[in-house]
């Protein structure tokens, strides 16, 4: 990955301080390193509900839904960028719908609020497609498709798009949001989303391990590598404000496939590996989702244009994973 954020220079930008909430998470682990390669170590505070093991660097540990101790980081800190990542996923928030609405909106309620008083210049929030449901097509989704979420994850995001719009209109405040499809990367292990079988399927096949898939044979989901996902979150960032349109939040498409597409995929290099099918409630939620998004708006404002398909996708994952688990090389 450090190969893209090294392109970006730092010239100008060392009076940026940024807060990352959630940062001992899935995206969130990846996104302080490049911020801090982006910005200088100095310039970044990683924060999460937990201590992240290993981590270097500025660390607060923070609760969100406390107002007054995220108050108190951003004003001693003169935070100018808060990325907001902290949130229950969808598989796991369906476990507990009302602690995941109360979770995911005040926090982002705390940060908001915060942001105006304090006069943060910038705030990041990531949706999800799980803002659509069964009324949006299922193919080529776009931008202003329906939104009826069948979870309280999309529920709670399609909710926070609209805030985030609302406040971009009554206060000024420059709120930019990205509808992630399921993130792939090797950088750590799935946080409770229902597309995180396309994350296991690799940790398991390097192992030389059986995957008992909780989805379909055949559900096609949209789907973005981690690469590509930390770089669209800093194109949409670097943006010139005017050149934002989209104030709920922009589609994302990286690549579409299914469960069984990406196993043929992984034969190529593993041809041993067994898969096998148990669908679960994940199926249900999966079945209510696109197979595939328009991001067409996000390639004419920030010229978005993802670099990896599954193909360099596999790759890239399987050389990484036998590295980190210390195997011989396919």
């Amino acid at each position: 990955m450090y190969f893209v954020i090294l392109s970006f220079t730092r010239i100008g930008m060392d009076y940026e301080k940024i807060l990352v909430t959630g940062a001992g998470g899935q995206l969130g682990s990846v996104l302080v390193e490049a911020l801090k390669i982006k910005f200088g170590q100095d310039a970044v505070i990683a924060s999460d509900l937990n201590p992240i093991k290993n981590y270097t660097g500025i660390y607060e540990q923070l609760d969100v839904t406390d107002k007054a101790r995220l108050e108190q980081i951003v004003k001693e800190n003169k935070v100018t960028q808060i990325y907001h990542l902290a949130a229950i996923l969808s598989a796991k928030g369906e476990q507990n719908p009302l602690l995941t609405w109360d979770i995911n909106m005040k926090t982002l309620f705390n940060v908001l609020e915060v942001s105006v008083e304090e006069k943060v210049n910038k705030v990041f929030y990531p949706s999800s497609i799980a803002v659509y449901g069964d009324m949006a097509p299922k193919t080529d989704t776009a931008q202003t498709d329906f939104l009826n979420p069948s979870t309280v994850y999309g529920i709670s995001k399609a909710s926070g798009e609209n805030w985030g719009q609302y406040y971009f209109l009554k206060y000024g405040l420059d709120v930019r949001s990205l509808r992630y499809p399921g993130v792939i990367g090797y950088q750590s292990l799935p946080g409770g989303g229902t597309t995180d079988y396309a994350v296991e399927i690799y940790h398991k096949a390097v192992k030389e391990e059986a995957f008992e898939c909780y989805l379909k044979p055949d559900a096609m989901l949209p789907m973005i590598y981690m690469e590509d996902t930390i770089r669209a979150t800093l194109e949409l960032m670097d943006a010139p404000k005017d050149a934002i349109t989209v104030r709920t939040s922009y589609n994302l498409q990286g690549m579409s496939f299914t469960p069984e597409q990406i196993t043929a995929n992984i034969k190529k290099y593993y041809p041993n590996f067994k898969v096998s099918y148990k669908p679960d409630f994940r199926q249900t939620i999966a079945e209510n989702w696109p197979s595939s998004l328009n991001d067409e708006q996000a390639r004419q404002d920030w010229g978005w244009k993802p670099k990896y398909d599954l193909d360099a996708m596999t790759r890239d994952m399987l050389m990484q994973l036998t590295k980190q688990y210390n195997l011989v090389t396919q």
